[in-house]
């Protein structure tokens, strides 16, 4: 998997997560599922940045998203 793709789904992933944590969490609930989700966010982010040769920086970003986007249309 290039560093690229794994960075933007690790983001996707997270920004999706956030609402079921918010939802278990204002229903007083235990937020498991998005707990793992984050879990699996990270992890994808992690292995983009340390799979990358220089890494990221914030400016480099939204740079990922377009190239994924390109490759995938």
């Amino acid at each position: 998997m290039e560093p690229d793709i794994a960075l933007v789904a690790g983001i996707i992933v997270a920004i999706f997560a956030i609402p079921s944590m918010l939802s278990a969490l204002t229903d007083r609930r235990a937020p498991r599922a998005s707990a793992i989700t984050i879990l699996i966010a990270g992890g994808l982010i992690i292995y983009a940045i340390q799979t990358k040769p220089n890494g990221y920086s914030l400016q480099d970003v939204p740079n990922a998203f377009v190239r994924v986007v390109a490759q995938i249309l």
